[in-house]
């Protein structure tokens, strides 16, 4: 641990889950902030599309928001999307984020934010220079069903990953997010008994760091 304590803490990049926004996702990662004290800051950032019909605690100053669409101003992750809306701009402003708040080390992504995630670890594995990342860790991931987002998946992804499973997620199910997985070169897979939510208790904080500690500064990165 001597390493960290000269070098900075990595840096993430936060992307929350659909209907949620940068506000509620630091809102709901309060745990994982302080688990990862010292080793890791997470910065998030809003997805560009507000979702429209608000939310039970929708606040005209905080719409909840989505990075894509899969039908008319709807999202539903298991859905074969025909013609998905949105993502284009979704990868800008995740482009946009990098540049304008990083350097960032990695991404963390929640449900569609680690959707968008891993696509963009997929473009980062293919030489995208809009993307300097060298990680993400994806809670609660799932592949999109949408043909025209096939071409994220059509090869192995050769970025590290970790990848968070809840047993008892109803929103996006355990083998959504093992699936997701699968399209990357030996990811590292976290389970934890919970549902819909990022975990952060003692096992999983663990985890976290074992596998951010390859990362760190002064470790041969």
């Amino acid at each position: 641990a001597g390493a960290m304590s000269e070098g900075r803490p990595l840096r993430l990049l936060g992307l929350h889950g659909y209907r949620q926004s940068e506000r509620r996702f630091r809102q709901r990662t309060g745990a994982l902030r302080k688990a990862l004290r010292g080793r890791a800051e997470l910065v998030a950032v809003s997805a560009p599309h507000p979702v429209p019909g608000g939310g039970e605690d929708d606040d005209g100053d905080d719409p909840p928001r989505g990075w894509w669409f899969s039908g008319p101003g709807t999202f539903e992750a298991g859905e074969v999307a025909a013609a998905p809306a949105g993502l284009e701009e979704s990868l800008s402003a995740v482009a946009a984020a990098l540049a304008e708040h990083g350097p960032f080390d990695g991404l963390l992504g929640f449900s569609q934010g680690a959707a968008l995630a891993a696509m963009v670890c997929a473009l980062r594995a293919r030489g995208d220079p809009r993307f300097p990342v060298a990680f993400a860790i994806l809670v609660a991931g799932f592949a999109s069903r949408a043909p025209a987002h096939d071409h994220f998946y059509r090869e192995p992804i050769a970025l590290p990953t970790l990848h968070v499973v809840g047993d008892a997620d109803t929103v996006i199910a355990a083998p959504l997010s093992r699936e997701l997985a699968q399209h990357f070169v030996e990811p590292v897979v976290l389970t934890h008994p919970g549902g819909h939510f990022v975990p952060a208790a003692a096992s999983q904080k663990k985890a976290y760091l074992d596998f951010l500690d390859r990362f760190r500064p002064g470790q041969g990165q």
